[in-house]
């Protein structure tokens, strides 16, 4: 599936479906809110949520009191379900409408998070861009969470790449050192259980060539 369709396939999700309809709805994002307070940063932080459609996460972020958070995601449908939902808040996120590997950032990020957005890219030219955006955009700490190899082998229809411990560690080994990996059993809207697989990553220390490559 190229871009276009990609980007067609979501929103389409997005604009038929509500959130007790989709299979990744969580009332309370847990996981993902404690390997972000692990990371200890300060409210200033800037963070950017990787896919994040109309999750709930930014809600929780505005209320802990961040200052610069980024929402990205391929649907300009989802990202407006998500500004809907948080009204008057919603001018204090950046929202980008972006295929995450076509994505440009102009900043970095102290803490990038993905929850299910890695694991759609099942092909080694997809990862190897993300990965490529992630070493150039990430100057802290990275948290993804994915199906793993007990979860499912598609989500909304399309394909998705599992992983286990080994090998999500494996693909970042070239710019990030593991911090922890936890898996969870996910409940989702229709009462069926997706199991995750969450590790969390430290940016490697750059050389100077390192830096102004990816300057």
């Amino acid at each position: 599936m190229d871009n276009v369709h990609r980007k067609n396939h979501w929103d389409t999700v997005y604009e038929t479906k509500s959130p007790g309809q989709v299979s990744w709805t969580q009332k309370i994002p847990k996981t993902s809110l404690e390997f972000i307070s692990s990371f200890e940063v300060t409210k200033d932080a800037k963070i950017i949520d990787i896919g994040g459609g109309d999750s709930r996460l930014v809600d929780y972020l505005v209320d802990k009191g961040f200052e610069n958070i980024t929402v990205l995601d391929i649907s300009e449908k989802a990202l407006e379900k998500a500004k809907k939902r948080l009204g008057d808040n919603a001018q204090k996120v950046n929202w980008i409408v972006s295929d995450i590997t076509e994505f440009e950032p102009t900043t970095t990020f102290d803490i990038w998070h993905d929850r299910a957005t890695f694991h759609f890219l099942t092909t080694n030219e997809q990862i190897s861009k993300y990965m490529e955006i992630a070493r150039k955009s990430v100057n802290q700490f990275m948290t993804i969470g994915t199906f793993s190899t007990s979860g499912p082998t598609k989500c909304s229809g399309l394909d998705i790449k599992q992983y286990t411990e080994q090998t999500l560690t494996a693909e970042l080994k070239n710019g990030f050192d593991k911090i922890r990996c936890v898996t969870e059993d996910h409940t989702t809207p229709f009462d069926t259980t997706q199991n995750f697989l969450f590790c969390s990553f430290k940016r490697q220390i750059l050389s100077e060539v390192e830096f102004k490559m990816n300057k």
